[in-house]
């Protein structure tokens, strides 16, 4: 039985259908993901970002693969209604898994597809969420507060609970030109749940790594990675046709932790 301090990590870290890619300004950012305590390599993240002109994000692809390039799973975002809480589905052909919140005439809805075909949804709770990717706009409009020192509180969306929980993010040091944000959930859980750090720099606010609990489990589906992720290399221009091909590309079961 997966843990709530489990399902809280995997959220933190996909409803729609593909957004239909135009030709647009792509950007293409690459996450190296390792395990937490041995440093040995486990997955590759590719992020495939759309912004408009003003800058604000659109549309978000992510593809995970194995070590060995092996396609395995895809999370599809969009932004455009709801920058915090962006409709978005992840699926991992692993083992079937899929979850995501799905917005369309005027109602929004979670969902989770556990392996097997077990199935449940719920509207989206009330109140003013972050869910999914939408954590990185979230940290950007509170920077400002973040470095002042505060401790910010944020309710943060689990799908596979099909509800959300409260969490504080506060500053907890300044390396050189990055700032390093620490999430814990609120109440009683913050002392029995694990922590999660995220480090940003500061000069364009960019994320650089992530450090903890992975929306994905391990081979058995059982247990979620605890891992650290970098991005080591600022965005890229991509194409549009590279990411058509990407968004099509079939996903296949491998070994992630093998």
């Amino acid at each position: 039985m997966v843990s709530l301090r489990s399902r809280l990590g995997a959220s933190l870290l996909v409803a729609l259908g593909a957004a239909p890619l135009a030709a647009a300004d792509w950007r293409e950012a690459i996450g190296l993901a390792a395990d937490f305590d041995s440093g040995r390599p486990l997955y590759r993240e590719q992020h495939l970002m759309k912004h408009a002109a003003d800058g604000d994000l659109l549309t978000r692809l992510v593809l995970y693969r194995c070590t060995d390039g092996t396609p395995f799973a895809r999370k599809h975002v969009d932004y455009r209604d709801a920058p915090k809480a962006p409709a978005f589905r992840f699926e991992d052909a692993r083992s079937g898994f899929r979850e995501g919140l799905r917005r369309g005439d005027g109602a929004a809805t979670v969902f989770v597809e556990r392996p097997g075909g077990e199935r449940e949804q719920a509207p989206l709770p009330d109140g003013a969420l972050v869910a999914d990717a939408g954590f990185d706009p979230w940290v950007r409009a509170h920077w400002p507060r973040l470095v002042a020192g505060e401790r910010v509180p944020m309710a943060f969306l689990v799908p596979s609970r099909l509800a959300s929980y409260d969490f504080t993010v506060h500053e907890v040091a300044v390396e050189g030109d990055t700032r390093r944000f620490r999430l814990r959930l609120g109440g009683v859980f913050g002392w029995i749940a694990p922590h999660i750090d995220v480090v940003y720099a500061a000069p364009d606010q960019r994320l650089l790594r992530f450090e903890g609990l992975s929306n994905l489990r391990d081979d058995t589906g059982d247990d979620l990675l605890k891992v650290r992720i970098e991005f080591p290399a600022p965005p890229r221009a991509a194409s549009p046709e590279a990411v058509e091909r990407l968004a099509a590309e079939p996903l296949r079961a491998c070994a992630v932790a093998a």
